[in-house]
């Protein structure tokens, strides 16, 4: 049988990966925090900030968090060439897609069945990248790519510099863990306001139609009753001496502004539509047959679909021809303060006007690298819930962990770079606070409240002596082995107050015991009884004086033999992968030789800090 072939993205070195050791995550307590005055005990410390390679960081939450995340949202090196400068273009790309890649499949297997990845890029990478995805994620889970609209361009200066065009638009690839158990997104909203959107219809010499106020419903009467297309009742009444004025009217009866006039009135502003309703044209029939000649009319019936489904709701009906009133309060929304028309949005995101003051943010300073609050809100509500987990393995200036905060969302984000320390925790510290009063605060009524916990990552299990023999590293207790053990065995970490050979389990029945000590056989019959015939138990020793198959219900191995081979030791840094690639293909050789320029320290700095 022929071999199945499938489309894929190929690039120098693809077949190298990495064979990641799972570490253990420390908690520093001096640098976690959590808010001086609790509202509730409740997930207090439910959220993670780790400091160090994300790669390293990922595989490290993989055994506890695979299948728990239900929004990623990143935000990786765009690739733009400043950091690879001295190194052929396509060995450049090569290195990129490979970093990629690997932190892609542990994002994929972290997130949850419901979850989504949602992934920011430019366009240096955004048409392999979208072909990488597919490849790991399945084209079938494919939802949507963004276009997002980060800066304003009109009137921009040096124009012909460039035969490329000015950059403005960025792309967010959204893509499902599984789209068929996918729940529909909540919808996305742009808020523009009231008093901005009528003086733009003005400007632009279009008809704004929300300009009429219902003061006063009317006395409400019942004149009868008429049925929808299944035979379900509706209530008809008259609304005798109803009062409506214009905007107008009310800004010279009340003398208030027009700003002043919406925000008063908003609940009450309408126009009137004549929409292709089968209601519509049953209850007109019905009220000329009742003889009703008001000019007011209202129905109460309870809708089998729609965002009314299954609630008794209520209609007004304007005048001979029965014109459906049409509500502002159902296409706005108080935002800071200010009346906002909701705007649905598809997948063009204009956020150029965020992005003007966006340095004030956070009270952090991150230049081309920090997105506005809002786009990252908007993200988080379309795709969670309250106190769903939220990831974010290049948390740069710390953005999507304060949102995610201020909404309620739980959170776990990964920085290597020292803003880790000079941005990220100060900033969560004054949302946790409530003295971060910027971004979207006034919008989700942002009071402070809740905390983190910092952490590192452990040391290497395993290191060289003097001997290049590898050897348990010092810098592990007895603790620290036993959970390191877990993650490597595929336990979870569970130390037992009753039984003192359980640090973990698999399964209900099967457990590991880790020790540095020997274990005579005399011991070993003793852990075997306990352990008994329903039971199973590994064991990872330092060394063991019986053959390894004498107790039917135990498994023993010595470490650090029985681990040697599972994955690279003492290998801390995977932001910069080039050792196991391909040379390059020989050139011509110039007619004089040139010694190679060196590097220097800052591009160096800036090749490893990438990823």
């Amino acid at each position: 049988m022929a071999r199945k072939q499938k489309l894929e993205l190929t690039w120098i070195g693809k077949e190298n990966r990495p064979k990641l050791e799972p570490r253990i995550l420390l908690e520093d307590q001096d640098k976690s925090y959590h808010a001086e005055h609790r509202v509730s005990d409740k997930d207090i410390f439910d959220n993670m900030l780790i400091y160090g390679d994300n790669l390293l960081a990922l595989k490290a939450l993989e055994a506890e968090y695979t299948g728990k995340i239900k929004c990623i949202y990143i935000d990786p090196p765009y690739n733009t060439g400043n950091a690879f400068e001295h190194y052929d273009d396509g060995l450049e790309h090569s290195i990129w897609l490979g970093l990629i890649r690997d932190r892609l499949e542990l994002l994929h297997r972290l997130l949850h069945n419901e979850g989504v990845l949602f992934v920011q890029i430019d366009d240096n990478e955004q048409p392999y990248l979208r072909i990488l995805l597919d490849e790991i994620f399945g084209r079938r889970n494919f939802i949507n790519t963004i276009s997002v609209n980060m800066k304003n361009i009109a009137g921009a200066s040096g124009g012909g510099e460039d035969k490329k065009l000015k950059k403005n638009i960025e792309y967010i690839h959204a893509y499902a863990k599984n789209y068929i158990d996918l729940p529909l997104f909540q919808s996305a909203y742009d808020y523009i306001p009231i008093a901005e959107l009528v003086q733009t219809y003005r400007d632009e010499e279009r008809s704004w139609k929300y300009t009429s106020v219902l003061v006063y419903e009317g006395d409400k009467e019942y004149i009868g009753s008429t049925v929808d297309g299944d035979g379900n009742e509706i209530k008809i009444y008259s609304r005798n001496n109803p009062v409506i004025k214009s905007i107008n009217q009310i800004m010279r009866d009340e003398s208030l502004t027009e700003t002043e006039a919406y925000h008063k009135y908003a609940k009450q502003i309408f126009q009137t539509a004549m929409p292709q309703s089968s209601i519509r044209p049953r209850v007109m029939e019905k009220a000329i047959e009742l003889g009703s000649e008001v000019d007011l009319h209202s129905i109460e019936y309870v809708p089998k679909t729609g965002k009314n489904k299954g609630k008794i709701y209520e209609q007004f009906y304007k005048g001979d021809k029965f014109r459906l009133f049409a509500w502002l309060r159902d296409v706005s929304e108080e935002r800071d303060g200010e009346l906002c028309k909701k705007e649905l949005q598809g997948t063009y995101w204009n956020f150029a006007s965020a992005t003007k003051n966006l340095t004030k943010e956070g009270s952090v300073s991150f230049p081309n690298g920090k997105k506005p609050e809002s786009l990252v809100s908007r993200i988080i509500e379309m795709s969670t819930n309250l106190g769903d987990l939220v990831l974010d393995s290049f948390l740069g200036s710390g953005t999507t962990a304060a949102v995610a905060h201020k909404m309620g969302r739980r959170w776990i984000g990964v920085e290597l770079g020292d803003h880790c320390h000079t941005h990220c925790i100060p900033r969560l510290k004054k949302v946790i606070d409530g003295e971060d009063q910027g971004g979207i605060s006034k919008t989700v009524n942002w009071q402070g409240g809740g905390g983190f916990r910092y952490y590192t990552l452990a040391q290497s299990l395993l290191e060289k002596d003097k001997f290049s023999n590898w050897v348990i590293s010092k810098e592990y207790n007895a603790a620290m082995l036993a959970e390191a053990m877990c993650k490597l065995e595929g336990f979870t970490y569970a130390p037992s107050d009753e039984y003192y050979w359980v640090h973990g389990h698999s399964t209900e029945t099967d457990f590991i015991y880790v020790t540095t000590q020997t274990l005579t056989a005399g011991t070993l019959a003793k852990i075997s009884e306990e352990v008994g015939d329903n039971r199973s138990l590994l064991i990872c020793c330092g060394a063991f004086r019986v053959k390894p198959d004498k107790f039917a219900n135990l498994t023993i191995k010595k470490i650090p033999k029985a681990v040697l081979h599972k994955c690279e030791w003492d290998h801390d840094d995977y932001s910069l992968e080039i050792k196991n690639l391909p040379k390059a293909p020989p050139q011509p050789e110039p007619e004089k030789e040139e010694k190679p320029k060196q590097r220097t320290k800052q591009q160096r700095q800036a090749e490893a800090s990438l990823f």
